[in-house]
C-alpha cells in the first residue's frame, strides 16, 4: 500500500497494531529547537534516528547526547540512531534549529537495554553496478553488527548511487515463514528523492498474480509491504533514497525468497549476496 506524503503532526504513519503491517510502526516527529517529544510504543522495541538535525534521547538513566548532524536532506552526512527496548519511553529533544526524526519499530515481547548507533559503528555495504542498472548502497543502523542486542526489528537506509536504476531486484518476498527458504517479515519504506521533484515507481505483485500493482513515488512517500514480491526504481536523473523497517514474526534474520522467473539475474548483480548476508 501506498501512503502519499502529508503533515502527520508526529501521529504515527504505521501506528501499532496496524492492519497492513502489524510487526511494523513508523513516525515521522518534527521538532523546533528545543522542543521534545516522548515516544511510547507499548508492545514494540523502536529505533530513533534523525533525518536532518541533532537531537538528544534519553531512556531512563540512559542518554545520547548530540545525535545526528545531517543538513539540509539524508545526503548530508551519516545516520545514527538509539534503540528503545521495548516497554520503554523516549524522550527526544531537538538540539539544532530544527530536526526531523524517524521512529521505526517492529513487534517484541522481551526487554533489552537501549543503546545508541554512532556514524563510525554503521554496516555499509555497496553492491550492483552502473551497467545493470542496481547500483546502490546500504547503511545499516540496526544491522548485523547489533544482532545480539535487538529482538525482530531490522533498520537501514538504503541508497541509489548515481541517478536512476533499480533497487530490490532481481524481485523477491519475505511474507511467509517456511524456514530455511523463507521468514515473514513485514516491511515499511519511506522515501526520498535528490532534487526533491524527483520520482520513482515501486512495484507489488502478489505470488499467485502474473500481474501486480504499481505505486507513483514522490519524495515523502510511505510504502507498507505485507506480501508479496515488491522492487522498486527511480527514474533516470534523479537519485532516490528509502528509510527501511523490517519486523521479523518469529526471528530477526531476514531470509528472502527471490521470484523464480528473475532468479538467474542473481548471478548478474556484482556483490549481491554480501548484500543479502547483511539483514542478519
Amino acid at each position: 500500500m501506498h501512503i502519499p506524503p502529508y503533515d502527520n503532526h508526529n501521529e504515527p504513519i504505521v501506528p501499532a497494531d496496524s492492519e497492513l503491517v502489524p510487526l511494523n510502526y513508523f513516525n515521522i516527529v518534527k521538532l523546533a529547537s528545543r522542543e521534545s517529544f516522548v515516544s511510547d510504543v507499548p508492545g514494540y522495541e523502536t529505533c530513533i534516528v534523525p533525518a536532518t538535525g541533532r537531537i538528544d534521547v534519553r531512556v531512563g538513566s540512559f542518554a545520547a547526547r548530540d545525535l545526528g548532524g545531517r543538513g539540509q536532506d539524508v545526503w548530508d552526512g551519516e545516520p545514527e540512531g538509539v534503540y528503545v527496548p521495548t516497554g520503554r519511553r523516549a524522550e527526544i529533544t531537538c538540539r539544532s534549529d530544527r530536526t526531523e526524526v524517524f521512529i521505526a519499530g517492529a513487534r517484541f515481547d522481551e526487554v533489552l537495554d537501549p543503546f545508541a548507533v554512532r556514524s563510525d559503528e554503521l554496516d555499509i555495504v555497496q553492491y550492483g553496478s552502473d551497467e545493470t542498472k542496481t547500483h546502490r548502497k546500504i547503511k545499516h543502523i540496526l544491522g548485523q553488527k547489533q544482532h545480539g542486542c535487538v529482538g525482530r526489528l531490522l533498520v537501514s537506509e538504503l541508497y541509489t548511487v548515481g541517478q536512476g536504476g533499480w533497487s530490490g531486484f532481481p524481485s523477491h518476498k519475505h511474507d511467509t515463514d517456511r524456514l530455511p527458504d523463507e521468514t515473514r517479515h513485514d516491511e515499511t519504506y519511506n522515501f526520498r528523492f535528490r532534487p526533491n521533484h524527483g520520482m520513482g515507481v515501486q512495484i507489488l505483485q502478489d505470488e499467485d498474480s502474473p500481474i501486480g500493482e504499481a505505486y507513483h513515488l514522490v519524495d515523502g512517500s510511505t510504502i507498507c509491504i505485507r506480501a508479496g514480491y515488491h522492487p522498486c526504481v527511480v527514474m533516470p536523473g534523479y537519485e532516490m533514497y528509502y528509510f527501511t523497517i523490517l519486523g521479523g514474526l518469529s526471528q530477526r534474520s531476514l531470509i528472502q525468497y527471490f521470484q523464480p522467473t528473475h532468479a538467474e539475474q542473481l548471478h548478474t548483480i556484482p556483490g549481491i549476496m554480501d548484500m543479502v548476508a547483511k539483514f542478519k
